[in-house]
């Protein structure tokens, strides 16, 4: 099972400076950054997802990309782009059209050529067909008619309009003779749906067929898709999962077709989630909260509005940043730390406590146990919740980590990932 990475552009400057929190002058972004797969010596995935909708932004969702980097990603290509040639053997990219993005549109705002140009020109490996996502899980609807709660006009509609621009894509890939390997997009509201379309796929052609709108599902409810569509699933049939990351659960997932699946929960939860920010094999533990006081918006308003003292939040945040250097270094104990880590935070977010959950991290150190490349080169900062340079990091430690956990449940031995 192959794991892809999704861009939105998340990279590291290797010229910044976690003493003096400065970077270089002369620092060009995306040219001059790394991307995680830079980042590490050893493999950290297997390959990387590329969406039109975050190249180009759409609606209320902005590009990631500046003008000057998406038009060099079209002019040079992907692979040359994300620098994935620096890796052995090389990175495969899989494209997407980002339906997310333009979910609320009664239909995509691109047309197939767009979609298909869009793959050529990026030199993708694997694309996938252009669809519109259903994100209700409905089993029910299959048993009841229309005008007694059935399934709504307008999610037969987009069903029927993701099938339909699949056949399309096909036929004029098939046409164009383009290099990429083609993915169809398959939709639905429950498994009998999920089910019909991909028999409705497999005949149009498609042998690697994507199961997407599973990002709200519980896992019961994803299996319960899986099982339903093995039955019809012919062999050498593949099957991608789009968002989902089960980690328990990979190797039941492989038992059922599953060839690839995509998702950055790894990356995100490292700045997102208020307890899961860095992982280990067996669990996740809390980041260290140490805001910077001009660059935290809530505490900057508490600044603006007189009910905090800059010069007491900047006291307090100095203080809290030595007593991690001090007590990485051996001269303050774990209690002692979160008394001045919690004095800061009363002030920053007087509801909060993270009291036990720091306790936790800093009696274990688990940044001390791990072997990755970020963790060994920053140490102690990779724990800390401070500023993108360090939470970007703990993300690419997160995803690192990831990617060995889905191997050790799949039953592959460790030094493969390399």
């Amino acid at each position: 099972m192959k794991y892809f990475f999704p861009d939105s552009q998340d990279l590291v400057d290797p010229s910044f400076d976690f003493t003096t929190e400065r970077r270089s002058k002369d620092r060009i972004r995306q040219r001059d950054d790394e991307y995680a797969h830079e980042v590490f010596k050893t493999r950290a995935f297997d390959g990387l997802l590329v969406s039109k909708g975050i190249v180009d932004g759409y609606g209320g969702s902005s590009s990631r990309y500046t003008p000057g980097q998406r038009h060099r990603l079209l002019r040079l290509g992907a692979p040359e782009f994300f620098r994935v040639n620096s890796r052995k053997p090389p990175l495969p990219i899989m494209g997407d059209c980002g339906a997310f993005t333009y979910v609320k549109e009664k239909e995509p705002p691109y047309t197939v050529d767009e979609l298909l140009d869009f793959y050529d020109n990026c030199q993708f490996n694997l694309g996938l067909s252009l669809d519109h996502v259903i994100l209700q899980y409905q089993p029910e609807w299959d048993e009841t008619k229309v005008r007694a709660g059935g399934v709504p006009a307008e999610i037969h509609e987009r069903l029927a309009l993701t099938i339909k621009l699949a056949r399309e894509f096909f036929k004029k890939h098939k046409a164009g003779r383009f290099r990429f390997v083609p993915i169809g997009v398959a939709q639905g509201w429950s498994p009998k749906s999920y089910t019909n379309s991909v028999r409705d796929l497999q005949k149009i052609g498609f042998k690697y067929i994507a199961l997407g709108g599973m990002v709200p599902l519980k896992t019961p409810e994803i299996l319960e898709c899986l099982r339903a569509v093995e039955d019809v699933l012919k062999p050498g049939t593949r099957l991608h999962l789009l968002g989902i990351t089960r980690p328990e659960h990979v190797a039941e997932f492989a038992r059922y077709g599953v060839a690839s699946f995509d998702s950055t929960s790894p990356l995100r939860q490292a700045f997102k989630d208020d307890r899961d920010n860095y992982y280990t094999l067996s669990r996740t533990y809390t980041a260290i909260r140490i805001p910077q006081v001009e660059g935290n918006p809530s505490l900057q308003k508490m600044v603006q509005s007189g009910r905090v003292a800059q010069e007491l939040a900047r006291a307090q945040e100095r203080r809290c940043l030595d007593a991690m250097r001090d007590f990485e270094a051996g001269r303050l104990s774990v209690v002692s730390t979160i008394e001045i880590l919690r004095e800061y935070e009363h002030l920053y977010d007087p509801k909060a406590d993270h009291a036990d959950a720091y306790r936790e991290t800093l009696e274990s150190t688990p940044w001390r146990n791990c072997s990755c490349d970020i963790c060994t080169r920053l140490g102690y900062h990779v724990i800390l919740f401070r500023g993108a340079e360090r939470n970007r990091r703990r993300g690419f430690h997160n995803v690192w980590t990831f990617f060995r956990r889905m191997r050790q449940e799949l039953g592959i031995e460790l030094v493969e990932a390399a």
